[in-house]
């Protein structure tokens, strides 16, 4: 169980920050540098270095982004026009691509945090350049709500590269994908020149994802634990009707995948910091603010509890919370992680994407007056923060490409690099658990220094 620190405050991460941004540019000059773009994008490290591995081209918004936020973070116009020109030349395939669930991740990361730049004059104002972000975040919203699976009239949901049939659990984040192509005033056109309504389109598929990929402790099955999340539901896509849990990356449909449990609670809350700026009436026709308000609340408070449950004291969790070998690790909650464990890998980049989920519930409650409850989740995000920036999670070695140490990626696929004289993967990167670690110091960064606070949603 994670054992948070509650004195623990922004602006004593801050040195952490710096240390992990300073290690990050070495890193990041050291990979674009090396990277030759006929190998694909860069997924993972094999002993230290970024190499790719086909599955889909889901990390390459990841690669742009993260020197998009290192320029964010350092002022470094290096890391800018890294990523800007990486931008305009890698990622339109990203914008049009109709056999995927990822607009969130590819999209958003790069062109979103542009844009968001450009907003808040941290980049120069450029009306041409502004309009080429806008409508590619226009498309990328559209087109990623055109790969839906209706279940009723007012259900449905962005299917994953499985099929129509199958709902992932990660796809909660490119909900953003639609939020700011709604923002900007664009709808998915259909048939007979239909409007679909893009907001709508978004809380179908959070609701749906709660009532499906969420348990709420309710009896729904023999292992329906409250917090607990399934990686993907399946459906049946002639009646609509729900069929079984499943899983892509997790052990089994009937443990948690803890990241896929990180990508359910930091969806949830920054959807709720995003609806909460609208208003009554623009959720009226939706079935109401508070009931859509309270079911993502639900789901995000459940899952935030369920993490802290099962993982270790410093809140960076193993890969999946029935991994097989944690029987032989013993009273592994109530320890920090052991990465060096010769029976499962942890997974740094869960942590490293739910510490911000915490940090926004957390800021989210406080704002609503449920001080108690906030603060409580917003200290277990700065304290998991605080473990993952420094050893043995952060690496320094300007010999290593990645900069959080012991993520995996496909465990069940054995993917993993497994380094010699180990039993299961350790020392390895990944694209997302780096890119998020950076998105995670941006916020504590700006926290501390009082600067805007870091949202994917525009702030009109």
């Amino acid at each position: 169980m994670i054992k948070s620190d509650p004195n623990l405050t922004a602006s004593q991460l801050l040195p952490s920050v710096n240390r992990l941004f300073d290690a990050s540019a070495v890193k990041l000059t050291n990979m674009f540098n090396k990277w030759n773009p006929s190998r694909g994008t860069p997924v993972y490290t094999v002993n230290g270095e970024y190499t790719s591995r086909g599955w889909t081209e889901w990390t390459q918004g990841f690669m742009f982004g993260s020197a998009i936020l290192q320029y964010d973070a350092t002022g470094d116009r290096k890391f800018l026009e890294l990523g800007r020109e990486g931008t305009v030349k890698y990622m339109a395939s990203h914008i049009s691509h109709i056999g995927v669930h990822d607009h969130g991740f590819n999209n958003v990361s790069t062109y979103g945090n542009l844009l968001r730049l450009m907003d808040e004059g941290r980049i120069e104002f450029d009306a041409r350049e502004r309009d080429f972000y806008e409508l590619a975040l226009k498309l990328t919203g559209a087109i990623q709500a055109a790969r839906w699976t209706p279940i009723s009239l007012d259900r449905g949901y962005v299917y994953s590269f499985n099929g129509p049939h199958s709902l992932f659990s990660d796809t909660i984040r490119s909900m953003r994908a639609l939020v700011v192509s709604h923002q900007l005033g664009h709808a998915l056109m259909a048939e007979k020149d239909s409007k679909i309504n893009l907001l709508e389109r978004t809380i179908q598929h959070c609701l749906t994802t709660a009532e499906y990929n969420v348990y709420f402790g309710k009896g729904r099955d023999l292992y329906d634990l409250r917090g607990r999340v399934v990686h993907e539901s399946i459906f049946n896509t002639n009646d609509g009707s729900y069929r079984c849990p499943s899983t892509q990356q997790g052990y089994t449909p009937f443990s948690t995948w803890t990241r896929g449990l990180a990508w359910i609670l930091t969806g949830y809350a920054e959807e709720l910091e995003y609806f909460d700026t609208l208003s009554d009436e623009e959720l009226a026709a939706f079935g109401g603010k508070e009931i859509i308000m309270n079911r993502f609340l639900m789901a995000a408070e459940a899952t935030a509890d369920f993490f802290i449950q099962y993982s270790p004291t410093d809140g960076i969790p193993y890969w999946d919370t029935g991994a097989p070998g944690l029987v032989h690790l013993g009273d592994y909650l109530n320890r920090p992680s052991e990465p060096y464990n010769d029976h499962e890998p942890i997974d740094s980049s869960a942590a490293a994407i739910a510490a911000q989920g915490y940090i926004r519930l957390g800021n989210f409650l406080k704002s609503k007056g449920n001080v108690e409850s906030g603060n409580k989740y917003r200290q277990v995000g700065l304290t998991m923060a605080k473990h993952l920036f420094e050893s043995p999670y952060l690496s320094e070695d300007p010999n290593h490409e990645g900069l959080i140490l012991h993520s995996v990626y496909h465990r069940p696929n054995n993917w993993d690099n497994i380094p010699a004289g180990r039993k299961v993967p350790c020392n390895e990167a990944t694209m997302w658990g780096d890119y998020h670690a950076r998105e995670l110091a941006l916020m504590i960064q700006r926290e501390a220094n009082d600067e805007p606070y870091y949202t994917f949603f525009l702030k009109r």
